[in-house]
């Protein structure tokens, strides 16, 4: 009997399970319908699908790929790659958007030819979109132009290579505030139809939605660059699903679909037209693709099914395509969406200063690039080292979280040492291109060569073995100054060496006035601690002496100067040693040339400038300060937020200046405290003071100001640069936009800079150029400020984990880290002083290029050739015209990048079009082919096609300015003209 009922129950249990199990089964068979599209009538809701993948913040490049050290922050870029492909793969209406080409790229080499055909499948159906399509997300504040245009153009050249496919739309969700260059150089030019961004003020914000101006041609997101809170759906995340099983518990379709609707009407109502988007995504996000798209699958189709609004898979493109078609008219912004706060207190200022020695680093590496791969090209692309390596890495560099200096430490040291290995290849590249073309005295073709250059890349911190060593006998120090732009150019090189008894000649024979000034003992403690620090090596002797003479150099060419032992009476006569001078006067004047600097003796700083050639004449004070960094904890100072605490406390001069003459130089030192050094410097043949500072090490928190304080009426108005390209004016505690509510009177005056900031009145204007992106601002009236170095004692509490604080360590002894950097100032007459910022502006961004070997100087000039211009011998470019881009291709055409350095109205003469003869550029070669490409160089320019957006009338009745701009190269002459500020891109074939 037991039996029997045992049997019946297992024959009950088994029945009620095969019920279940078809009654789960039908349940789980429902076909989700996701192939909606937009719907006229309805409000929109465009789901767009993506992973913000940061190049490295947290952990490195490397590891954020492979997904290691998950115990810093989940996060595998493979997987993602790996889980997206398959999910898209399972369904056609799905979609996603990717962006970093430099995770893309590493992905796609290590993929069979299978999956690369269901890849190009996916972005052939517009499945898988690449927006941005840079190699990374770079930053719109600390970089550099140039440097924003070569990653993009590096990641363009793969996507057109591999896909045949250019990107329409920006996407750059996470940088912390906007450029306006980025707007129109990286965004029109690049043929986007729009830009598409998260941070902006939270200000601005506020009145964006109430205004609803969100939109413009860039669309500013409703809330970051995720979800709707609620809405957020990574494997490990506590979101309500849809539960749409009615066999197990919670089913909530119904609320959930109110909730869904709900959430679009609140951003419908901050909106123009019948469109919204939706960012599906977050950081490192669809590491298990499936769990965002199966709950917005059965979002589209149960939302659709309720019919009160319509949802669908969408991209940046289709979504831009529908706002288009709205016939809607759009508000229009004129200036940039600087600075950016998220809260009250919360300026995001401090990166713009934030590790100023790898800021330094990625400067000098990114015109040392410009200049290589133009060797690149002279001597031809050979098998062996190449410009790529140091391409990579300053593409990589170029991240909103590495150039910002917002990452950890261990990750800012991966990116250093992508740098340095890049470096070290580039400049095996330069030498081998310079010792073959050196060696073809009469033609411009390389020739089999033994000579061996040494180049020093620690020249700031005096460290140069090739200049340090004992000259030969019989033999000379060759020095070869190759200069990168494309006009002659006059400096003065500086090089350390041990001896006094030298003599500097030209290449023809004449020779060249030179000075020494002895090694000051800062630079020789900088030099010993951080050659052992980074390169390993200690130091037992130290070179004596700064070698200083005026080197002329023709447009992309080189000079040769020799450096000799003195041997004869009379040799040195043009050899100045300078002496320390011991002043008498209470002013000391200072000045070989017709700019002239005053400095009191008593309290050791600058009081006057004056230029004999110019008049101009303007009191002036130069000194440091230095904020304390906020420790508040609602909200400290950290790598990304700058909050000093209280007024800047100025540091005092503490020992007697240093006056050393000479007639190439004077110089002044001033020691201020114990850890700032600064000499400034007049050269002779400079309408500028050269100043370089060494700071450090510094407590933690403490930020420290340069500052200049001129007696000029300023109003409260000062401009700096834009990405090294445009001057925007700047007017202290407004914005343009809005009523600022001040909360932060220093921070939240503070901009980027990257070429320079200047002061104005009627009279005059004072100019500083920088070396490096930083901060500045004009906190008082004619009063210049510039942050240097800071080291903070929190962190300010946005996600890096870390204050900034910054060591160097030996044998595990660490100290702050010592920065050394330099600016330089002028002054002008009121509106004269732009020829000089754009001028000098180059000349930092491309300094000569030293290259050095030793020889007998009769061999090395009848055996190499000793100066030589690749342009035609009497030709230059005109000097409002940079050419930024000289690089040879992997199919051996050439990419030719010019640009016209002034704005409309910048200046009488140079803010007007300018003219390039190809034929003269490139003397010696036949241009057989020019054709005209996009910034990119991934569409020719004639088929460019961008949407024209309707736009409101100003209030102001300010109108987008129509500069002139070239019209088509002529085949015949090959002229190519620039109009003001325009950008020209090209691919050449000879």
């Amino acid at each position: 009997m037991l039996a029997m009922e045992r049997l019946s129950t297992e024959i009950y249990i088994f029945l009620w399970t095969i019920a279940m199990s078809s009654l789960f089964g039908l349940i789980h068979c429902v076909k989700y319908s996701t192939d909606a599209g937009v719907v006229e009538g309805k409000l929109n809701v465009h789901l767009v699908p993506h992973s913000h993948d940061d190049v490295g913040w947290l952990k490195t490049v490397d590891q954020y790929y492979v997904g290691s050290y998950n115990s810093i922050q989940h996060g595998c870029i493979e997987n993602v790659l790996d889980s997206v492909v398959e999910a898209l793969h399972r369904d056609p209406n799905r979609k996603f958007v990717f962006a970093e080409q430099a995770f893309f790229q590493r992905w796609w080499a290590t993929q069979n030819e299978e999956i690369r055909e269901v890849v190009r499948r996916l972005v052939d159906r517009g499945q898988l979109e690449f927006v941005n399509g840079g190699w990374c997300m770079h930053d719109e504040a600390a970089a550099h132009y140039i440097d924003m245009i070569d990653q993009t153009t590096l990641g363009h050249h793969f996507i057109k290579e591999q896909f045949n496919k250019t990107p329409r739309a920006g996407w750059q969700i996470d940088p912390f505030g906007h450029s306006a260059v980025h707007a129109y150089l990286l965004g029109a030019e690049l043929g986007f139809d729009s830009v598409h961004f998260a941070r902006i003020d939270y200000q601005d914000k506020e009145k964006r939605k109430r205004d609803k101006t969100l939109e413009i041609f860039a669309n500013a997101f409703f809330v970051h660059y995720g979800p709707p809170p609620g809405f957020h759906f990574e494997v490990n995340d506590d979101a309500v699903p849809i539960q749409d099983n009615l066999l197990l518990d919670d089913y909530n379709v119904e609320q959930r679909v109110n909730d869904f609707i709900q959430a679009a009407i609140i951003q419908a109502n901050v909106t123009r037209t019948s469109h919204i988007m939706w960012t599906m995504g977050d950081d490192f996000q669809y590491q298990y693709a499936e769990t965002w798209f199966k709950q917005m699958d059965k979002f589209i189709h149960y939302v659709n099914k309720d019919g009160r609004v319509n949802v669908l898979y969408s991209t940046p493109s289709i979504y831009t395509d529908s706002k288009y078609a709205a016939n809607e008219t759009w508000p229009l912004k004129f200036h940039d969406y600087f600075p950016y706060a998220d809260r009250e207190h919360a300026y995001w200022t401090g990166f713009f200063s934030s590790r100023p020695g790898f800021k330094r680093y990625v400067r000098a590496l990114s015109g040392y690039y410009l200049a290589a791969r133009q060797f690149e090209f002279f001597a031809g692309r050979r098998n062996g080292a190449n410009t790529y390596s140091l391409g990579d890495a300053l593409g990589i560099a170029q991240h909103h979280d590495a150039i910002t200096g917002t990452s950890k430490q261990h990750t800012t040291d991966d990116y250093a040492k992508r740098l340095a290995v890049g470096a070290h290849e580039a400049e095996a590249v330069v030498n081998s291109a310079l010792s073959c073309l050196v060696s073809a005295k009469s033609v411009r073709k390389c020739t089999a060569s033994t000579v061996t250059f040494g180049q020093c890349q620690l020249l700031n911190i005096s460290y140069c073995p090739p200049t340090e060593q004992d000259i030969p006998e019989e033999k000379s120090l060759v020095v070869v100054a190759y200069n990168p732009l494309g006009w002659s150019r006059n400096d003065t090189i500086r090089i350390p060496v041990n001896d006094s008894n030298l003599v500097v000649q030209d290449y023809l024979g004449n020779i060249v006035e030179s000075q020494f000034i002895n090694m000051d003992n800062v630079s020789i403690k900088l030099r010993s601690l951080y050659a052992k620090a980074y390169l390993g090596i200690s130091l037992q002797q130290f070179p004596k002496y700064w070698l200083f003479f005026r080197a002329s150099v023709p447009p992309l060419g080189w000079n040769t100067y020799f450096i000799s032992k003195t041997s004869g009476k009379g040799q040195s006569v043009s050899a100045y040693l300078s002496m320390v001078e011991s002043p008498q006067n209470q002013t000391v004047e200072i000045g070989p040339g017709n700019l002239k600097m005053s400095f009191s003796l008593s309290s050791g700083l600058l009081t006057r400038m004056f230029n004999s050639k110019t008049g101009v004449d303007v009191s002036i004070q130069q000194g440091f300060s230095w904020y304390a960094s906020s420790t508040d904890s609602d909200q400290p100072s950290g790598a990304y937020i700058f909050r000093p605490s209280g007024a800047p406390s100025i540091v005092p001069i503490s020992k007697p200046i240093k006056v050393v003459r000479g007639p190439i130089v004077d110089e002044i030192h001033q020691v201020f405290d114990s850890w700032i050094y600064q000499v400034t410097r007049l050269y002779k043949d400079k309408e500028h003071a050269e100043v370089e500072y060494t700071i450090g090490p510094i407590d933690s928190g403490k930020e420290v100001i340069t500052w200049m304080k001129a007696n000029m009426v300023t109003n409260n108005v000062f401009y700096t640069d834009s990405n090294g390209r445009d001057f925007l004016k700047r007017i202290l505690n407004y914005r343009e936009d809005w009523n600022l509510t001040v909360n932060e009177p220093v921070a939240g005056n503070y901009y980027p800079i990257n070429l320079g900031i200047y002061v104005v009145d009627d009279k005059s204007e004072l100019s500083v150029l920088v070396d490096r992106a930083a901060g500045g601002a004009s906190i008082e009236e004619g009063e210049v400020e510039l942050m240097l170095h800071r080291r903070t004692v929190d962190d300010d509490s946005r996600g890096v984990g870390e204050p900034l604080d910054e060591m160097v360590c030996i044998h595990g002894k660490c100290e702050g880290l010592v920065i050394r950097g330099s600016y330089c100032i002028n002054i002008n007459h009121s509106g004269a002083g732009s020829r000089w910022r754009r001028t000098i502006g180059q000349e930092i961004y491309s300094p000569l290029l030293l290259a050095f070997t030793h020889e007998n100087v009769e061999t090395w000039k009848a055996s190499y050739s000793t100066n030589l211009t690749f342009m035609d011998p009497n030709y230059s470019l005109p000097p409002n015209v940079a050419l930024i881009t000289l690089q040879e291709l992997e199919d051996r055409s050439v990419l030719l990048r010019l640009a016209h350095l002034y704005e409309v109205g910048e200046d009488a003469e140079y803010s007007k079009m300018a003219t390039i003869e190809l034929k003269k550029m490139f003397a010696g070669k036949e241009v057989k082919e020019v054709k005209e490409t996009s910034l990119s160089a991934n569409q020719e320019i004639s088929q460019m096609r961008r949407l024209d957006w309707k736009v409101e009338e100003d209030k102001d009745s300010r109108q987008p300015s129509r500069a002139s701009r070239g019209g088509p190269v002529n085949v015949s002459t090959l002229v190519v003209e620039l109009g003001p500020m325009e950008i020209r891109t090209f691919l050449l074939k000879f």
